[in-house]
């Protein structure tokens, strides 16, 4: 977990975790436009906020999955 100016940011493996879904669903989904990334400036890496996750897995009906099951879409 990173921070910027005090906001906590998710990788990508970690964001995907929290969600339950595997990496490549989880980009697909940035390029979709389903779930989008922030970019950072420097090396185009993308971020996902806590918060944001959150709001998305409330209106998906989505829960925090056990740590051995993995969605892959």
């Amino acid at each position: 977990m990173k921070r910027r100016m005090g906001i906590k940011y998710l990788t990508v493996k970690e964001a995907a975790e929290m969600i339950g879904i595997s990496l490549s669903t989880l980009r697909a989904w940035d390029k979709t436009g389903k779930l989008k990334a922030k970019r950072d400036k420097k090396n185009n890496y993308r971020s996902y906020r806590i918060p944001e996750i959150e709001s998305f897995m409330k209106r998906n009906n989505l829960k925090h999955p056990s740590r051995n099951q993995i969605i892959d879409d």
